[in-house]
């Protein structure tokens, strides 16, 4: 029986690390988060809120996920990457994710988040706190929206007044005359 070399790989190790590495791939961000103290039913709970936000929540294995943000360039995050270790990424918007995981951070506080990735910008625990105070995407596109509508419902509202004007002098002119519809 031969000795496996030192730097082959287990096939499940390898579709792991691949696995995680397609999950970072796929996303333009990514929140790493400590669980440590968290039960079973609370990720639960939380993997349903990102799941709303368009996002998934993963538990990995620190080396693992280093090898991932090293193929995608996100080095900066290896430092935190220490103790229970769960990764959050996925297609919806940034801000709406920081803001579940907020949420869920506040009534659960034994866990906590380790660190961010928003494109090419490193985030700490406090700008990802940041992040989930801005609002989405959907509430930015409204008020600009609202802005660029702004001019013209004044312009409808400025000839409107105009044409009132002319119909009550007209209306005054008439019931002046003692005219009226017969």
């Amino acid at each position: 029986m031969t000795k496996p070399q030192a730097n082959s790989k287990r096939p499940e190790k390898l579709s792991a690390i691949a696995e995680i590495d397609e999950f970072v791939k796929g996303s333009g961000y990514c929140f790493v988060l400590n669980y440590g103290g968290l039960t079973v039913e609370q990720l639960a709970a939380l993997r349903v809120e990102l799941g709303k936000a368009k996002s998934t929540l993963k538990v990995v294995k620190n080396t693992y996920l280093a090898k991932a943000l090293e193929d995608k360039g996100w080095t900066q995050l290896e430092s935190v990457l220490s103790g229970p270790t769960a990764l959050v990424a996925g297609d919806g918007d940034p801000a709406e994710v920081a803001k579940a995981i907020v949420a869920f951070l506040k009534k659960n506080e034994q866990a906590s988040v380790k660190a961010g990735q928003l494109e090419s910008q490193t985030l700490d625990a406090a700008q990802v706190k940041q992040l989930s105070e801005l609002p989405g995407k959907d509430e930015m596109r409204a008020k600009l929206l609202g802005t660029l509508n702004a001019p013209a419902q004044n312009m409808v509202g400025v000839l409107a007044a105009s044409l009132r004007s002319v119909l009550y002098v007209l209306k005054a002119r008439v019931d002046k005359e003692g005219g009226g519809a017969a």
